[in-house]
């Protein structure tokens, strides 16, 4: 249980101690907004006119050099104007990243403007907000084929194998919450035919490239007519079409999901063209990550989005792998 209460109040201490490269009042308000894969506090300064998100890593997960080059992306999309998305805020010295010693471990912490706005509502308005997400993909993906990377850029690669295989980041779908032996043997046969389909499809570079990989929808911020993304954490190396999947990640089974879809693809191809061999790949990519998702449950047990998961997301997974097996026979 990585985040419990004295791991929270060390990073606390840790940032209260940190604040003043930021330009920020020791009066400052500190505020833990959310834990998942990383820690993510608010510092409100009132005194001194700053708001400020900052996000403090998970141990082990990213290196300084992928941590760097998540914020090198973000600043050539602001310059492009490609996606509304909060300004990363250098230190004092003009650093990006900052450090601050927990007993014998280096933390990383990161901080970014504050952008107000809300998730968008699940009972009325998705549609219209992954139609505008739609859109917003489509110029990522644009931005993505023709940005030339800086020297050393370096992020994860999201492939089939780090995805669900032997080198998954998120762990094993195996460990799944209250997973049975008859759930377990059709996510075998699910696993299997996933890494057949993936492995078909491939990795050109009209297919797989630098994605967001979490536009979900705790992800968003709708304010008036702006759609905002937030939290590049997880953007790396992978299919284009599977930031869709990612964008449904924890509601991969509700009834609207292809509403959804169909918003989405009319978005993008407001916007650039997108043929009927990546279209039909959105299911298989949808099935993908859910698994991930079942792992990453299981991985990060002590979060609130895992808690609130529980048992019930593994049954929700076979269920959905066993009709997606009925229709890929």
């Amino acid at each position: 249980m990585l985040y419990d209460a004295d791991f929270l109040s060390r990073l606390e201490h840790g940032l209260k101690g940190l604040s003043s490269v930021w330009g920020v009042s020791p009066e400052a308000d500190l505020k833990l907004l959310t834990i998942s894969e990383n820690a993510t506090f608010r510092i409100a300064d009132a005194k001194g006119g700053r708001d400020l998100i900052v996000r403090v890593h998970r141990p082990d997960y990213h290196t300084e050099g992928e941590i760097l080059s998540e914020l090198a992306w973000i600043e050539a999309l602001r310059q492009e104007g490609v996606v509304a998305t909060p300004q990363p805020i250098t230190a004092m010295d003009g650093s990006l990243l900052q450090v601050f010693s927990d007993g014998e471990t280096t933390r990383h912490a990161v901080a970014f403007e504050y952008m107000p706005g809300k998730e968008p509502d699940a009972e009325s308005d998705l549609v219209r907000w992954y139609g505008a997400l739609g859109e917003i993909n489509a110029r990522l993906h644009a931005h993505s084929r023709g940005w030339r990377r800086p020297e050393k850029f370096i992020r994860k690669t999201w492939n089939f194998d780090r995805i669900l295989g032997q080198g998954a980041y998120w762990g094993d779908w195996r460990a799944a919450l209250g997973l049975t032996p008859e759930g377990r043997e059709i996510l075998e046969r699910t696993h299997t035919l996933l890494e057949t389909q993936t492995a078909a499809y491939g990795y050109g570079a009209d297919r797989f490239g630098l994605v967001h990989c979490d536009m979900r929808a705790a992800n968003l911020l709708v304010e008036g007519d702006r759609l905002g993304v937030i939290d590049f954490d997880d953007c790396g190396l992978s299919w284009f079409a599977y930031d869709f999947a990612a964008a449904i990640s924890f509601m991969e089974h509700e009834p609207f999901i292809p509403d959804l879809m169909a918003a989405w693809l009319e978005g993008y191809r407001r916007v650039a063209p997108l043929d009927a061999e990546h279209e039909a790949a959105l299911p298989m990519f949808i099935m993908l990550r859910r698994m991930q998702l079942t792992a990453w449950i299981a991985s990060h047990a002590e979060t609130p989005t895992a808690q609130s998961m529980g048992t019930a997301y593994t049954d929700g997974t076979v269920a959905l792998a066993e009709r997606y097996l009925a229709e890929n026979r």
